[in-house]
């Protein structure tokens, strides 16, 4: 053989791999109008079996982009496969049908209330390269699903992402869940951008805003939500899973609930996680929610350059023993996980409720290695020496929660409860009127520099 063909032949598996390459990259540029494929935008007929095949057709060709023009566009559950993104162009609605038998539940699961969950109106299942684009609308008319029901049973998420990798939600206005509004489990790699949530006030439970359990490698930034629960929640309800390597910044939050949190369920729990630059507004619980109580670790987390202005608790964290599974086959946890390695810094807050902060760990499992840095509180005073003396209950094994000790609390500005190695650092209250109680408890903690706490003095009612 000349020289020249034996370096063709070496060559052939590597040139076979470029063109293979080159063709699939062709086929994911192109662009398919769902109209020519006989999906009808007039908001009446059902198009969850002509979605589908434009999407089957379009991944089992390479895959590329499915474009919705302006129109209503009803569908039931709709899978998206390998290599395709759906691109809603202005004006251009996705409609969740309002009849329970077009939906499927591809993944089904128990949620950290004991609900069966899963139903969702666009899902992908152990898919790649996938997403969802434009300044489209996909509205899920979870208020007239829900009056065709009685009882509200069968709640489907919105947008559903199963163990996918490199998924792209951008740009899109998700409105009317059933459920979780955006959801992402065991995915690995998601951008998450400019995306527009509204699910709050619909008069259902369990409307979370972005939802991201056992996930990593997830960026998400410049998002507005307005939602009915938890605004930006990280969840792991896999215990072999943590949520990880997660970073959000730019984001607009307002809660019926909490509006960045980590947990309830926590079995497998969260590590390098980095929360940015927010603004979070009308929030009815906690403005910042680190709970760690079904035994995964939470550490490596940081949060920092955050406003509030309308919260109960700024800042609720807890570290618990409720010690819950999720997936089957999962077994519990036996002992409590840790909660360390926690940075909150350049916060401000205005307009609270009912205290500063809120800290709790458990007798033998204290919060460490925590971190509060240049954070001021404006409260609302007005407490009695009566509830100075309240005694709160330790309640290990509960769900945790803004509320969970009560709501008459001891101290005004901060109730901190078995801790080791925290560092207050420019940590300031400033109370409106005149409060009978201490600016902050501490009971059962070690290494603690309370130097950098300091009370304001009351200001001046405007």
């Amino acid at each position: 053989m000349l020289a020249r063909e034996k370096l063709i032949f070496k060559l052939l598996p590597v040139l076979i791999f470029i063109l293979t390459a080159l063709v699939v990259m062709a086929a994911s540029g192109k662009s398919i109008d769902a109209t020519k494929a006989g999906v009808v935008g007039d908001g009446v007929t059902v198009n969850t079996v002509a979605i589908q095949k434009a999407i089957d057709d379009c991944s089992a060709d390479g895959g590329g982009t499915i474009q919705f023009p302006a129109g209503r566009y009803l569908t039931g559950t709709i899978q998206i496969k390998n290599n395709v993104t759906l691109r809603l162009e202005k004006d251009a609605t996705l409609l969740g049908s309002t009849d329970v038998a077009d939906y499927r539940n591809l993944d089904p699961f128990i949620d950290g209330s004991g609900n069966p969950m899963g139903h969702a109106l666009i899902v992908a299942v152990d898919a790649e390269n996938v997403g969802i684009e434009g300044k489209g609308t996909v509205d899920g008319q979870s208020p007239e699903l829900k009056a065709k029901q009685n009882p509200y049973v069968l709640r489907p998420f919105l947008l559903r992402w199963v163990r996918c990798t490199n998924v792209t939600v951008r740009d899109v206005h998700l409105a009317n869940p059933g459920a979780w509004t955006l959801n992402f489990f065991q995915t690995k790699g998601a951008v998450i951008e400019g995306v527009i949530i509204r699910s709050r006030d619909l008069g259902m439970p369990n409307n979370d805003g972005i939802n991201l359990d056992s996930s990593e490698n997830v960026r998400v930034s410049n998002c507005d939500v307005v939602s009915g629960d938890d605004a930006l929640v990280i969840k792991s309800t896999s215990s072999a899973k943590p949520s990880r390597d997660i970073k959000a910044t730019k984001c607009k939050l307002s809660s019926r609930t909490n509006a960045i949190k980590l947990g309830t369920e926590s079995i497998g729990g969260f590590e390098n996680i980095s929360v940015t630059d927010c603004q979070i507004t009308n929030t009815k619980m906690a403005g910042i929610a680190l709970y760690a109580v079904d035994g995964g670790d939470l550490r490596n987390v940081s949060i920092s350059d955050i406003t509030m202005d309308g919260v109960v608790v700024p800042i609720s964290i807890r570290l618990g023993a409720r010690l819950k599974t999720f997936r089957e086959g999962d077994q519990p946890r036996q002992t409590p996980g840790k909660l360390r390695d926690v940075t909150i810094k350049n916060v401000s807050a205005k307009n609270i409720e009912m205290i500063g902060m809120l800290i709790n760990g458990i007798p033998g499992f204290p919060v460490e290695a925590l971190t509060l840095e240049n954070i001021q509180l404006e409260l609302p005073g007005g407490g009695t020496a009566e509830a100075a003396n309240v005694q709160l209950p330790e309640k290990e094994e509960a769900y945790p929660e803004f509320d969970m000790f009560g709501k008459s609390m001891p101290a005004y500005g901060i109730y901190a409860r078995h801790l080791r190695d925290v560092k207050f650092q420019n940590v300031r209250t400033t109370v409106k009127t005149p409060d009978a109680r201490p600016a902050k408890i501490f009971v059962d903690v070690e290494g603690v520099t309370p130097a950098g706490f300091a009370p304001a003095p009351t200001m001046t009612a405007k």
